[in-house]
């Protein structure tokens, strides 16, 4: 893991609000998933930077163990323009804690990370934590999956 500075980004896309009790936010984000990508959700959003997908967790009522909003969209330069059904957010950025993990994305390779970093001693802000999935991602059985977790600051 490497300290980085993010800067603030701009993202379109679908939300759920979820919750880590009795497993909830693996059947809530799965189903976020296949929304975004069975609906052809991603064509629709505007001025998208690249073809990456971020999956953010956002709006804590404390930490993990609390609910969360997880945010599936693309990277855009403005949210002037909203497609309807999408939402745009904006985020602040700061200093992250950046983590790349390697794997099958079939055999829980998200969700086992998403473990790790719960038992990690990392100070966080629990602001908005972020993976990407971007070009590395497209094989699902040897994905790259880049974790941003934000700091306090």
């Amino acid at each position: 893991m490497e300290k980085v500075k993010i800067e603030p980004i701009k993202v379109i896309g679908i939300s759920v609000r979820t919750t880590n009790e009795n497993n909830q936010a693996a059947t809530d984000i799965s189903q976020l998933w296949q929304q975004f990508l069975g609906n052809g959700l991603i064509e629709m959003i505007p001025n998208k930077v690249d073809a990456s997908i971020y999956s953010i967790y956002t709006d804590y009522e404390g930490d993990y163990t609390k609910p969360y909003t997880t945010f599936l969209g693309c990277r855009v330069t403005d949210i002037s323009e909203i497609p309807e059904g999408l939402t745009g957010r904006s985020f602040k950025g700061g200093t992250y804690e950046h983590s790349p993990v390697r794997g099958d994305l079939m055999k829980g390779l998200v969700i086992k990370h998403g473990e790790k970093i719960w038992q990690a001693d990392i100070d966080r802000a629990y602001t908005a934590d972020f993976e990407v999935y971007g070009e590395k991602a497209q094989n699902p059985s040897d994905a790259e999956v880049d974790f941003y977790i934000a700091l306090k600051e």
